[in-house]
């Protein structure tokens, strides 16, 4: 074995929430109110019969594992839950939330036991953290278990947004246990066993906003600054010692990761669907890849979550307004320790015009532009998010095939028609298009070929820009479902095929043109390839 790589023995563990925290004095999974504690100490369950169903080459490689581990018989104990290796120490978080809208109390890792933190070669600090390994004290009437459709999606979800480019937590590894789970997957009255399965994420740090929530709620004002002292000595040490203005400035900071974290979303066409403060890293990463989904059609109302269908808080357009209302709960919970509101209430004020600089940063890469010009371009873009929603369009086909239209041939010598024709395969059912929607797609073209020309970018090197940034692949709802149902079967190639196409989603993959095809009509209204519930 390569010296770049290390046995499971060998990991280097740091267990520094453990040991700098106030922790739970009570040993036991059973389900309660944990009072002035960060973590109760908890022991994952054994699974009976533990399978790999798929390990991520990239994220064992951040913790110095080879393939060889992570295929041999002692990657399957551990990272199934059923052996703790020498250095760990499993717990769970207490930590709260507001869940659409609404101040939720004590929520904390129901269902998630973090192993430890490994340090790697690189000194850089990863939590392992075991997804449906048992209960804990936070798993209220839950069972702690994880079902296997859930752990591929979020496994899936976690390596491809990753690929992406977007900020997230990784996965490095989903595993069967081997134990049948009931669930009931669309709160309907009708529970089944589903196939049971443990996903092990991993992330620099789980810290939610919700950790901070739930002390400033209880008015734990002690538990709270020890928690601020330890975010800011680990994760964010070159802020330097907590004081009133080192906070302002974690502050400030958290609120521009969180806006470039949803910036990417946006980007992408990604919909989290649960943006409660309790899924809502600090460090800015995607966490919690829960009844997510992907635009397929441009829908800015849509939302992945059947829990959200009636208010759709949660929908697409409406995530960057849902993260500042969470930074602004964040705010609240940790003001009591800086003493004022005003500097934190201009610090959230900022977001807006942030995350709108982040955003216009993005779009125009998206459109293939070398530069930003105030108010003309600004225009351009609302206009072409104004018409995409006038017609089923696939946002993923609609921006890549936007690299193809003719930027050379004169604008009086092109007609509509052929002005259109690199996009018509975007649309779900381009015979259907109005009059009205062809005039306003080829007027908006003309004005953005226009814009193009006054840069002079050759079009060559405009196409390889905008397919840098405007995937051919993401992790279609439909393409995660069929994943998920051969999987149920036992058979994992499909888990790996897409896998391997989702690590280059930016490229031409020749022979893969099925992951790039548009929604097929079977799968509009299909369990799992539309909405989804939070049962898992």
């Amino acid at each position: 074995m390569s010296d770049n790589f290390l046995n499971l023995e060998s990991l280097v563990f740091d267990n520094r929430f453990t040991r700098d925290l106030p922790g739970d004095s009570e040993l036991s999974d059973r389900r309660r109110q944990v009072w002035g504690a960060c973590y109760s100490r908890v022991q994952p369950v054994k699974a009976p019969r533990p399978r790999l169903a798929a390990y991520s080459r990239e994220a064992a490689e951040l913790v110095n594992l080879s393939p060889e581990t992570c295929v041999s018989s002692g990657f399957l104990d551990v990272f199934s839950g059923s052996r703790v290796l020498p250095g760990m120490d499993p717990f769970a978080m207490c930590y709260g939330g507001h869940q659409f809208g609404n101040w939720a109390g004590q929520l904390g890792d129901g269902r998630a036991i973090n192993l430890g933190d490994v340090i790697n070669r690189k000194s850089e600090r990863w939590t392992l953290q075991l997804k449906g390994a048992g209960l804990t004290p936070y798993s209220r009437l839950a069972d702690g278990l994880a079902v296997l459709r859930s752990s591929i999606r979020e496994f899936l979800c976690s390596e491809a947004m990753f690929h992406l480019g977007v900020p997230t937590t990784r996965a490095l590894s989903v595993i069967t246990t081997g134990q049948p789970v009931i669930r009931d997957m669309f709160y309907d009255g009708n529970p089944k066993e589903e196939p049971g399965a443990v996903v092990c994420r991993m992330a620099p740090s789980f810290t939610r906003f919700g950790n901070f929530e739930i002390f400033a709620a209880r008015q734990e004002n002690e538990v709270l600054q020890k928690l601020v002292d330890y975010t800011l000595k680990t994760d964010f040490p070159h802020l330097g010692q907590r004081s009133p203005a080192v906070m302002l400035e974690w502050y400030r900071e958290v609120c521009q990761r969180t806006a470039l974290m949803v910036a990417h979303w946006m980007r992408v066409g990604f919909v989290h669907g649960v943006m409660n403060t309790d899924n809502m890293s600090i460090l800015g990463l995607t966490i919690d890849y829960g009844p997510y989904g992907w635009l397929e059609n441009y829908d800015p109302d849509w939302t992945p979550n059947t829990t959200d269908a009636g208010g759709r808080r949660y929908r697409y357009s409406n995530q960057p307004l849902i993260a500042q209302w969470n930074l602004a709960m964040l705010a609240n919970a940790i003001c009591p320790l800086i003493g004022e509101v005003q500097p934190l209430q201009e610090i959230l004020d900022d977001y807006a015009q942030g995350y709108r600089e982040v955003w216009q940063g993005m779009m125009k890469e998206k459109l293939g532009l070398s530069t930003f010009k105030e108010g003309q371009d600004e225009e351009l873009m609302n206009d072409l998010l104004t018409l995409l929603p006038l017609a089923e369009v696939d946002m993923t086909i609609f921006y890549r095939s936007l690299a193809e239209v003719d930027a050379v041939t004169p604008l009086n010598e092109v007609t509509d028609e052929a002005l259109m024709s690199p996009l018509m395969g975007a649309y779900y059912k381009p015979e259907t298009l109005s009059p009205d929607v062809r005039s306003r797609t080829s007027d908006w073209l003309r004005r953005y070929l226009k814009r193009l020309r006054i840069e002079d970018v050759p079009a060559a090197e405009r196409r390889r820009g905008m397919n840098a940034v405007n995937p051919k692949y993401v992790l279609r709802n439909y393409l995660a479902q069929l994943a998920v149902e051969k999987a149920e079967t036992g058979d994992f190639s499909e888990v790996q095929d897409l896998l391997e196409v989702l690590r280059r989603p930016y490229e031409d993959q020749p022979g893969k043109e099925k992951y790039a095809a548009k929604r097929p009509e079977w799968a509009r209204h299909k369990a799992g390839c539309s909405m989804l519930s939070c049962s898992s």
